[in-house]
This record gives structure tokens, C-alpha cells and sequence, in this order.
């Protein structure tokens, strides 16, 4: 048995912790790049709060899903303020954007250098930026992972730049900041939250260390997104999304994931769907196809037995089978009003594109069991 485990210097859990960032800030350096998303007003009290304490702050907006251009925006003023710690503040998108932003001010050359399937791949020659992270929202789980995944709307597709280097110095994450995010949010990205535990827990590179993530995390889960969904402010609720969405973290970076991430990727680059909804479309229908291949082609294959065990948690019942797990994915999907791909822009006559691009991705690689083009494109026609 042989597995690496890494992750940020430092995570720093619990409700009112956000409290801790400006003594955190002065400790690495107050010279910040403050990156928020599109609710980048949400931001402005705590940035107030890093100047009183002595930083000098320039906050630079991701609205959307980061792209090249936008990152090398955010480089540019970077190097222009002299910037010595970036802070990412927000869900995913600004989060890997102040990843990608600190490691790109220190490396030389093009992102596309750096960049997975499209680029280079070059491995990080210098140490980046220092970073902070900070969600306010429980999906992604990207103040724990080694990579930012960016958009090149040339290539129409979605992209890792990826390296150990880039994990955050401080994962700071405070379960009150994510009590204002909307139901429809609420329910994409814990929808992703869950994804990223079911999918690490199954995959074929699955380790000891992230199985126990895993577990505990869909447990935690399962009981607390559609109470979370209903109630924006039950904390309880929103501290174990909170904590699913560090533990999904924990384990896609350190061990995979799978066909959701697989299709999500290329998806999230030629529309301009969210991920978080994207991978909530696409994950019973991916179990539902893992199981079967599985099934047919790989009786003895151990991942089965896994399925099972995610279907006991799911459903609270020891006698469940793997399609009652599967079952209870698809009725939450409905009971959070989970969107179609039709009803998110994404094209039928575009699914022979999507399954090529998907079938080159990282995360497909780590799947299960290597699904046929024609099983890849049954998933896309039952989640449209």
C-alpha cells in the first residue's frame, strides 16, 4: 500500500473563528490581495478590519468562474501593489482564483505553462504568494486542495494548475459565514460537498487516511443538507455542511475522484453553468452507471461493497441496498429542486464533444471502472 497525504499549514475550524483574520493576515504579511466573488460586498467589513489593524488591502473581484485572462489580471495587480499574502474570500471560483493569483506572481511565464490537458503542465518552480483561504459557501472544499481549476473559454473547457505548493498557508473556516448563502446555492453546492465524499470513497486511488474523511463526511451530509436547504440559519446544520465540504476537500486532493468531475470539467467550460449544479445533476446518474458496469463487467471489484456501505449511511438503514443509496440521491436531487443540463443550457447535440473532452480528464482517470463512450453518454441523456 503505498499514498501521499498533504494539505494546508493549517486549518482553522469553528464557529466565530473568522474573528482570527486580521492577526493571521499580520503574521505572514500586510501587504494583501484581498480576492472576493460576485457578492464581493460581504467582504468589505472584514477587509475594513484587516486596515484597522494595520494591513494595506486592494480587493480584486472574481464575478464569475476564473479564467486565464482574469488571473492574469489578477497577477498584474498583484506585482503592481506588491502584494505579499493573497485571501481568498468566498466559494470556490475566488478561492482557487487567489490560489492560481499566488502562485503565478512568484513563477515566470504564461499559465498555459502550468496548465493540465490544455498546457504545459509544468511543475511550479517557486514558492508562491502566502494565502489565506476563507469559504462562504460548503461545496467545494478548495481551501484544502493543491489545485485552482480556471476556464479558457478558447479552448472551451475548465482546467486544473495544479502543485503541493499551492496548498493555502491557513484554511480558515467559519460555518457562520456560509448562513446567508441562498436555498438554491445551499442545495448545488452541498450537492458538490456530497459528490466530493462519495466520489474519493469509491474512486480507484481511495486511501485508509481518506476513506475515514469520507465516511464521516457523508454521514454528516446526509443528515444536514436539506435541513441546511430549508433553514439558511439552523448553525448546526451549517456547521456539518461546513465540515463535509473540509473533509470532501481533504480527500478528492489526496486521493480522486471520478465521472461527475470527469464531465463537469469540460461542461463548466463550454456553458456557463455552475458547478456546483452540474455535478448535482450528473451524481445519481454516474453512481447508477458505476454500479452497473461494475456490476457486469467486475462482480468481486470491492467498490460495490462501498456503494452498499454509502447506501446504509445514506438511508440510516444497515439493510440497504445499493440502489435504496442511489434511490435517496435522486429524491433529495428532486426535493432541493435540483436543476436538468437542459434546463442549464447544455446541448444534446453537444453530449459527442462533452463525453471526448471528458474522457482526457483528470478526474475521469480516477473512476472506477473505465466507462464506454456509449455508458457516458446514457449518463448525459439521463441527467438532461
Amino acid at each position: 500500500m503505498n499514498f501521499e497525504f498533504a494539505t494546508a499549514n493549517r486549518i482553522i475550524f469553528g464557529p466565530g473563528k473568522i474573528e482570527q483574520l486580521p492577526s493571521l493576515t499580520l503574521t505572514l504579511d500586510a501587504r494583501v490581495l484581498f480576492v472576493t466573488g460576485s457578492g464581493k460586498d460581504r467582504a468589505q467589513a472584514h477587509m475594513e478590519r484587516l486596515r484597522s489593524a494595520g494591513s494595506t488591502v486592494e480587493q480584486f473581484a472574481i464575478p464569475g468562474e476564473p479564467s486565464i485572462e482574469a488571473i492574469q489580471s489578477g497577477v498584474q495587480t498583484a506585482k503592481r501593489i506588491s502584494a505579499g499574502l493573497v485571501i481568498g474570500f468566498g466559494g470556490g471560483s475566488p478561492i482557487d482564483a487567489a490560489k492560481a493569483i499566488a502562485a503565478l506572481t512568484t513563477n515566470p511565464g504564461d499559465p498555459l505553462d502550468y496548465l493540465e490537458v490544455i498546457g504545459g503542465g509544468q511543475p511550479l518552480t517557486k514558492r508562491p504568494l502566502p494565502s489565506i483561504a476563507v469559504p462562504t459557501t460548503a461545496g467545494t472544499g478548495a481551501e484544502v486542495t493543491k489545485n485552482a481549476v480556471l476556464a479558457s473559454p478558447e479552448h472551451r473547457v475548465k482546467v486544473s494548475l495544479r502543485h503541493p505548493l499551492m496548498l493555502p498557508d491557513v484554511a480558515l473556516v467559519d460555518p457562520t459565514l456560509t448562513r446567508s448563502t441562498p436555498p438554491r446555492v445551499t442545495a448545488s453546492t452541498g450537492l458538490d460537498a456530497l459528490t466530493q465524499l462519495i466520489e474519493p470513497l469509491t474512486c480507484c486511488r481511495a486511501t485508509p487516511l481518506t476513506d475515514g474523511f469520507c465516511r464521516e463526511g457523508i454521514g454528516r451530509a446526509s443528515r444536514s443538507l436539506e435541513r441546511a436547504f430549508r433553514n439558511g440559519e439552523d448553525i448546526e446544520a451549517r456547521e456539518d455542511m461546513a465540515l463535509a465540504s473540509l473533509l470532501g476537500g481533504l480527500s478528492l486532493a489526496n486521493s480522486g475522484l471520478g465521472a461527475v468531475h470527469g464531465f463537469a470539467g469540460p461542461i463548466g467550460g463550454m456553458y456557463s453553468a455552475p458547478h456546483g449544479a452540474v455535478c448535482a445533476a450528473l451524481l445519481p446518474h454516474v453512481m447508477r452507471a458505476n454500479v452497473a458496469a461494475l456490476s457486469a463487467r467486475e462482480p468481486g471489484n470491492p467498490v460495490l461493497g462501498r456503494y452498499r456501505e454509502i447506501a446504509n449511511t445514506l438511508t440510516q438503514s444497515s439493510s440497504a441496498e445499493i440502489d435504496d443509496g442511489i434511490n435517496w440521491v435522486e429524491e433529495l436531487c428532486s426535493t432541493l429542486d435540483i436543476a436538468s443540463l437542459s434546463d442549464l443550457g447544455i446541448q444534446e447535440d453537444e453530449f459527442p464533444i462533452i463525453v471526448e473532452k471528458a474522457t482526457r480528464s483528470s478526474s475521469m482517470k480516477a473512476n472506477p471502472i473505465t466507462l464506454t463512450a456509449r455508458e457516458l453518454t446514457s449518463i448525459l441523456a439521463k441527467a438532461f
